[in-house]
C-alpha cells in the first residue's frame, strides 16, 4: 500500500478511465504514450498494472557532448513505490534496458518500468515476475552508442505523431491497454472526475444486457457524469 492518496485512488481505474478523465480537462491525447506496451511478466496477458510516479533516465547518443554526465548509475537511486521511465533519442536499435537493471529496480521496490525504446533480457525480467513496458525487444546493450544524460528531468516521448513530455513526479499508469501519464499538477482534479464516469458506464452495460440500445442508455446515465 502507497502513501501517496492519488496512488491510491488510481488503483480502482484503468489506464483508458484515466484517459477519460484527461480528454475531459483538455490534456492532448489523454496523457496516452503511444507504443508502449506489455512485455514482462508476460506479453499483452494477465493483470498487471503498474502506478506510480516517474522517476525519469534521459539517453543521449555518445556524441552528444553538451548534456552532462550524472554521476553514479540511475538504477541505483531508484525510489520506492517509483515507476522507472527510460528515453531513448530516435531510430535507436540497441536495447535501453536489460535484467539486471529490473533486479535492482525491483530491490529497490519500484513498481515496474517503461522504456521508450528497445529492452533486452526479456526472460529475467519475466522470470522477476517484474512489469517491463517498452517498444520492442532486442540484443545489443547501449554502452555502444548511448549513455545517460540526465537523471529526474523532463523527457519527451520518442515519437514523430505525439508532442508530450514526461516530468518527474507525473503519475504513470500502465495495464494492458498501454501507458497513460497523468501529470501531477491534473492528478487531484482527473481523480475525482473518474468515479462517476466509471459508474455511469457499468449501468449502461448492464442496460446494453438487457437490450436497450447504446445511444438511449448514454443518454440516460451519463447525464449525471462529473463534469470539469
Amino acid at each position: 500500500m502507497s502513501s501517496d492518496p492519488i496512488v491510491e485512488a488510481l488503483r480502482n481505474f484503468s489506464s483508458c478511465d484515466v484517459s477519460d478523465a484527461l480528454l475531459k480537462l483538455s490534456h492532448p491525447y489523454g496523457g496516452f504514450l503511444g507504443n508502449l506496451t506489455l512485455w514482462s511478466p508476460a506479453r499483452q496477458e494477465g493483470s498487471t498494472k503498474i502506478i506510480g510516479p516517474a522517476y525519469t533516465v534521459k539517453y543521449v547518443r555518445k556524441n552528444h557532448g553538451t548534456d552532462p554526465e550524472p554521476q553514479g548509475h540511475y538504477i541505483d537511486s531508484v525510489p520506492a513505490g517509483a515507476v522507472v521511465f527510460i528515453s531513448a533519442p530516435p531510430r535507436i536499435v540497441n536495447a535501453l534496458y536489460g535484467g539486471l537493471m529490473s533486479t535492482r529496480a525491483q530491490y529497490s521496490l519500484a513498481v515496474g518500468t517503461v522504456v521508450d525504446g528497445r529492452i533486452r533480457d526479456l526472460q529475467e525480467h519475466r522470470d522477476l515476475d517484474y512489469p517491463v513496458f517498452a517498444r520492442d525487444i532486442g540484443t545489443t546493450s547501449p554502452s555502444e552508442i548511448l549513455r545517460v544524460s540526465g537523471i529526474n528531468v523532463p523527457v519527451r516521448l520518442n515519437s514523430e505523431d505525439q508532442e508530450i513530455t514526461i516530468h518527474p513526479g507525473d503519475y504513470l499508469v500502465g495495464d494492458l491497454n498501454g501507458v497513460v501519464c497523468l501529470p501531477k499538477e491534473l492528478a487531484e482534479k482527473a481523480v475525482e472526475l473518474m468515479a462517476s464516469q466509471v459508474a455511469a458506464d457499468e449501468r449502461i452495460a448492464q442496460d446494453i444486457k438487457r437490450g436497450k440500445s447504446f445511444a438511449a442508455a448514454s443518454k440516460e446515465h451519463r447525464a449525471s457524469v462529473k463534469k470539469p
